[in-house]
């Protein structure tokens, strides 16, 4: 008498669980790219040996070319008052970081100062601006 098993092993190999798993990594590594945010305003920052923590409530580029940008949006000098105003609404005491390449006239980082001193004036806060600089060699 023959006795045959029922259960019998089947050689293929099942790709199903490899692709899922596949999938579940490209999420993951497309999630944590995103949470990096690099400085996408190219700047060479002057040297400091000074070290100032401030917590950033608000970042203000100007590039070598003179532009402003609030939080990477370029903005017009004329309206930096009013977009600076904006962002820092419902904040009574912020720090504006100011990144400015290192090659920008003293006027235009006066500029700003001013502007975020009038937005002081208008709203009745005590926004204080913080020059972003690079560790000294």
């Amino acid at each position: 008498m023959a006795i045959k098993s029922r259960n019998k092993i089947n050689p293929t190999f099942s790709t199903a669980s490899m692709s899922d798993l596949v999938f579940l990594l490209l999420i993951f590594f497309m999630l944590t790219s995103t949470l990096v945010s690099p400085n996408a305003i190219k700047l060479l920052l002057p040297s400091s040996n000074s070290k100032t923590m401030a917590k950033q409530s608000l970042t203000v580029y100007i590039d070598s070319n003179y532009n402003y940008f609030v939080e990477e949006n370029q903005v017009n000098q004329e309206f930096l008052v009013e977009t600076i105003g904006n962002k820092l609404a419902g904040q009574q005491d912020a720090s504006v970081v100011l990144r400015a390449d290192q090659s920008v006239p003293v006027q235009y980082i006066v500029t700003l100062i001013d502007a975020v001193n009038q937005v002081n004036s208008l709203t009745g806060t005590m926004h204080k601006v913080i020059l972003a600089t690079k560790p000294a060699k």
